[in-house]
């Protein structure tokens, strides 16, 4: 029996609404539990490509744990897809970590006992625990970075889609992201420039440029099919 696949996007084109191009005509297919990384220059379109995976921009184009992008499936597709965002100031606004990480369960109306239990295993997953009551604003990049993905792990989601998750790092900062990445058992989609550091994660890599996917296959080829263009 073929298992459909975790993320099917079939021609799937875009221009913001000043009529700036951002894809064209994108089709791919991610299966459950693969690690992917898109990869391409700035303008590319790796983060427009991202912003529909959750529906932040709806398209019926894009279908996600069998659920298409579009408004009336919103509610359903946010819980299961989480998205971090390359800033994490643009996800931690509450007064401390623990409440920042609880945002989300409580918004699904989950009983305390169970939010309670999904803050504790989601900030003890990326190393956060003895700084839940901290202002994440008085946390360093990487712990902000940490806290930020702690706050979609709490939602459980079945795919999780990250955008320069290393940006402004350390390499110190970047290994332990990756520990804390490849504990991570579901589908992950990761957007970066930092192409050792995702080839080392993602086995498989998507090459955009112009909004269009130019190669996909394993992350060494494509990487220096990239490099070769550079």
């Amino acid at each position: 029996m073929t298992v459909p696949p975790a993320v099917a996007i079939d021609r799937l084109s875009y221009s913001y609404p000043d009529g700036t191009p951002a894809l064209h005509e994108v089709s791919l297919a991610i299966a459950p539990g693969e690690r992917v990384a898109l990869i391409g220059h700035n303008g590319a379109g790796k983060s427009t490509l991202l912003l529909h995976l959750n529906g932040l921009i709806p398209s019926p184009q894009v279908t996600v744990c069998g659920l298409a992008a579009t408004k009336p499936n919103l509610a359903a597709l946010r819980q299961k897809v989480g998205l971090v965002f390359q800033n994490p100031d643009d996800q931690l606004f509450c007064t401390s970590v623990e409440e920042d990480v609880a945002f989300g369960p409580r918004n699904l109306r989950l009983p305390a006992g169970e939010v309670a239990a999904r803050v504790d295993a989601s900030l003890e997953a990326v190393g956060l625990q003895p700084l839940r009551h901290r202002s994440a604003f008085h946390l360093s990049i990487g712990q902000k970075k940490r806290a930020a993905i702690a706050t979609v792990l709490a939602m459980q989601p079945e795919v999780l889609v990250l955008d320069e998750p290393t940006s402004n790092l350390d390499h110190r900062g970047r290994r332990e992201l990756s520990r804390l990445l490849e504990t991570f058992t579901g589908t992950m989609i990761v957007a970066t420039h930092d192409l050792e550091w995702a080839a080392a994660l993602c086995p498989r890599m998507i090459l955009l440029s112009e909004g269009q996917v130019i190669a996909d296959g394993p992350s060494g080829a494509i990487m220096d099919q990239f490099t070769a263009l550079l």
